[in-house]
């Protein structure tokens, strides 16, 4: 579960020249002697030039001054007039910083943009080939792990195209849910009537949404809910965990779908929320249950899946709870008596969460066993071995799940005609260390549940 900081873009008065990669009127062939000059007008000549086709059209490429107030490339994917006149330098522009995940994308003026910069035919395999060149290693990694686009691996490139051209703008800015005021990270499917509303007012304890306060204010004095509808099943210190079924709570749950969607980009929005059970994940005071973020689950499901969609709202992020709800849906396996994984596709942040969760729990018991750990070669790749399916009775986690975790930490090696498990502390240390932190601890005991199948 990644985090982002919820901040409003930074305007500022003036356009910064020279941005990276130069532009044609910073080339070579100035005098020696009021060379600077010469540029300023140069530039000037060249803003004025740009000038002159304002509105910029859909597709041009410009470098942007973001929220860090550097400069990065950006595409524009779309544009609209400003509210305040109908001048050509007063539109507004919704666009895609090539360098980061769809969740940045914003709307920003005209002065966040450095005309000088403006591209408008670009190859773009040429273009992500020039800005690979200009990243080191260390660079890439760190884009790949916290920003690259996945989670679409079962669209085809004509589905994913559309999928892309329906989400490409957000169509609701920033929601308020209890005391906080989150800016969204990509597109809703909202009613009709909610498209453009820049911002949605959340009730936190049933999830109705409004398109103003005072709706708000009027609501809240008459909503009886001090948490989520349904059973709580576990409770300790500050935390509760609420098991809602969708189909007694038909309107909450698709309340839920909704306002999860505002920060997956990779999720289907299921309408028919008869299916699932929702966790609801909240820190309790004494003015309530508060939402913290939610996992949920098919009833039934023929893949042995323990958890199809699983959120972190922003302002919890990075305290551990996105790896508490992973936790807990293994712990709710563990009570079924099944092994489980979670549904495909994982988005980028979710894969990264569950690798962590599955390198501490396998390495902890590693660490246990003295040596390495021999296993049968045609028994070890199918998952089917005495040892790998000990391991997945003591942890719920799916064989395949535990193969290719160790796979990944390089810790399968082949010795003397047999496959071993490398089981060296001072390796494991290594991995663990890598891994981060297990997050919040699920305290078994506190944990008062009865499987659905058992409910009768």
């Amino acid at each position: 579960m990644g985090s982002m900081e919820a901040s409003t873009a930074p305007e500022n008065g003036s356009t910064a020249a020279g941005g990276a990669g130069g532009t044609a009127c910073n080339g070579a062939g100035a005098a020696p002697n009021g060379g600077g000059m010469e540029r300023r007008l140069r530039s000037s000549a060249a803003s004025a030039s740009w000038a002159a086709h304002l509105p910029l059209e859909v597709g041009t490429r410009v470098m942007c001054r973001w929220r860090d107030q550097k400069l990065h490339p950006v595409k524009v994917i779309e544009r609209r007039k400003g509210s305040s006149s109908s001048s050509p330098a007063d539109y507004e522009y919704y666009v895609h910083y090539t360098e980061f995940n769809r969740r940045l994308d914003e709307w920003v003026k005209l002065e966040q943009l450095d005309l000088d910069t403006v591209e408008t035919d670009v190859d773009e395999k040429v273009e992500d080939k020039a800005t690979s060149l200009k990243m080191t290693r260390h660079q890439k990694r760190k884009i790949d792990e916290t920003h690259v686009e996945q989670g679409h691996e079962e669209l085809d490139a004509a589905s994913l195209r559309e999928h892309e051209e329906f989400t490409k703008v957000k169509n609701i800015a920033k929601i308020e849910l209890g005391r906080y005021e989150i800016d969204t990270w990509y597109f809703s499917p909202f009613p009709p009537e909610y498209n453009d509303c820049p911002k949605l007012f959340f009730c936190e304890f049933c999830l109705n949404f409004m398109k103003r306060k005072e709706q708000l204010q009027r609501h809240m004095k008459k909503c009886d809910l001090k948490h989520p509808p349904g059973d709580e099943i576990y409770r300790s210190g500050t935390l509760s965990m609420f098991e809602v079924d969708g189909k007694k709570n038909k309107v909450y749950g698709q309340n839920l779908c909704y306002l999860a969607k505002l920060f997956l980009d990779h999720k289907t929005l299921y309408y028919d929320v008869d299916l699932f059970l929702f966790y609801v994940l909240c820190e309790c005071d004494d003015r309530g249950c508060h939402m913290v973020g939610y996992f949920s689950k098919e009833k039934h499901s023929e893949e042995s899946y323990n958890l199809a969609c699983i959120l972190t709202l922003p302002p919890y992020q990075r305290k551990g709870y996105g790896k508490f709800l992973i936790a807990f849906s293994y712990e709710l396996s563990k009570k079924e008596g099944k092994v489980g994984t979670p549904e495909r596709p994982l988005s980028d942040l979710g894969l990264l969460s569950y690798r962590g969760y599955w390198t501490r729990v396998l390495l902890e018991i590693l660490k246990k066993h003295k040596g390495n750990i021999s296993i049968k070669s045609h028994l070890f790749l199918t998952g089917s071995c005495t040892f790998m399916q000990e391991l997945s009775d003591m942890t719920a986690i799916k064989a395949d799940d535990i193969l290719s975790t160790l796979q990944s930490l390089d810790l399968i090696q082949y010795r003397k005609g047999q496959h071993v498990i490398c089981a060296d502390p001072k390796v494991l240390d290594r991995h663990l260390k890598a891994a981060g932190r297990g997050g919040l601890d699920v305290d078994v005991s506190k944990l008062i549940w009865t499987p659905y199948k058992e409910q009768g």
